[in-house]
């Protein structure tokens, strides 16, 4: 039995969907206590739905006399001082931006290992599992400190509720802000746009999507299924789309449950990047694209044609 963190991400003052894999991930067999770690302020509104997935405490994080929000490294000391306070055997986040960022930071602070954009883990163990060489296979990570330190790729992990009594505590850490990085601002994308590395539906166009008007093709379908747009390096590299976009070795890692590539195709770069999505479907003029043998199905055909097909079939049934 362990005790393990769980570091939640918010939008809008909401718990983002995508850490409650990483619950599913921290309860392992069942018999691990769950603190989640709430830096933003809303833990109380957030009680019941970190406890439908197995939160026994939800700790309210704030540091006295600062402001963790804008220092990085006054949030890494803080959490820190949760492990010690709260005697966590593993902290686990999510491998998105600011998951990353502040589990690097944290890792160096304490001086412990850090197994990033993992795909599973055994607390039990002590190992986790993720991809390495572009994708081409996959590693099993033993970690042999005190403190086990992972960040899960968003989605990789399906999300099983396992309801709990969550009860709301309030920590505030005594730690003092070394200074040196201080955020002053944060630019957000459009209201209504899906992370990509965080969206549950995906549909991407390649270089035959030909410009950048023609992405609205794919916009109106994704946003039916509730999801977002990608892009191919090839698609990027012509300009049709933003870097933000893209999927791939060199691009955004993900995970959907629904990926749906349209021209794609089927390059080993662009498969690294979303080869652990749990449903592939894929359109393409040429029954010899290599994504034909990588997809769960595959569409002979001109996307332009297919999707606005599919679009249709959406708005009847949705």
């Amino acid at each position: 039995m362990a005790t393990v963190g769980i570091l939640i991400e918010t939008e809008d003052g909401a718990v983002k969907d995508a850490n409650f894999g990483v619950f599913t991930a921290a309860r392992g067999a069942g018999d691990n206590t769950l603190v989640a770690l709430m830096p933003d302020g809303s833990a109380e509104s957030a009680k019941e739905a970190l406890g439908q997935y197995g939160a026994n405490k939800v700790v309210q994080l704030s540091v006295d006399g600062g402001d963790p929000a804008a220092s990085p490294d006054l949030m890494a000391r803080a959490l820190a001082a949760a492990i010690e306070r709260y005697s966590l055997d593993a902290l686990l986040g999510l491998a998105s931006a600011r998951g990353r960022d502040m589990l690097a930071r944290l890792a160096a602070f304490m001086d412990l290992p850090l197994a990033s954009d993992c795909i599973s883990v055994d607390l039990a163990e002590k190992t986790a599992v993720k991809s390495h060489f572009s994708g081409k296979t996959f590693a099993t990570i033993k970690m042999s400190a005190a403190v086990m330190l992972c960040t899960i790729r968003p989605n990789a992990i399906e999300a099983q509720k396992a309801p709990a009594d969550a009860a709301v505590e309030q920590y505030s850490a005594a730690v003092d802000d070394p200074g040196w990085v201080k955020v002053v601002q944060v630019k957000k994308e459009d209201a209504g746009h899906v992370d990509l590395t965080e969206a549950a539906v995906i549909v991407t166009g390649g270089r035959p999507i030909a410009s950048a008007d023609n992405y609205r093709i794919l916009e109106e379908c994704a946003r039916l299924l509730g999801g977002t747009i990608g892009a191919s390096r090839a698609a990027v590299d012509a300009g049709f789309a933003p870097h933000s976009m893209q999927v791939g070795q060199t691009g955004k890692t993900v995970s959907p449950h629904l990926y749906i590539g349209c021209g794609l195709s089927g390059s080993v770069q662009h498969f690294a990047g979303m080869k652990t999505s749990k449903v592939i479907v894929a359109i393409n003029t040429d029954k010899d694209a290599p994504i034909f043998e990588k997809c769960d199905y595959g569409i002979i055909g001109d996307l332009f044609e297919v999707v606005p097909v599919l679009t249709e079939v959406l708005k009847e049934k949705l």
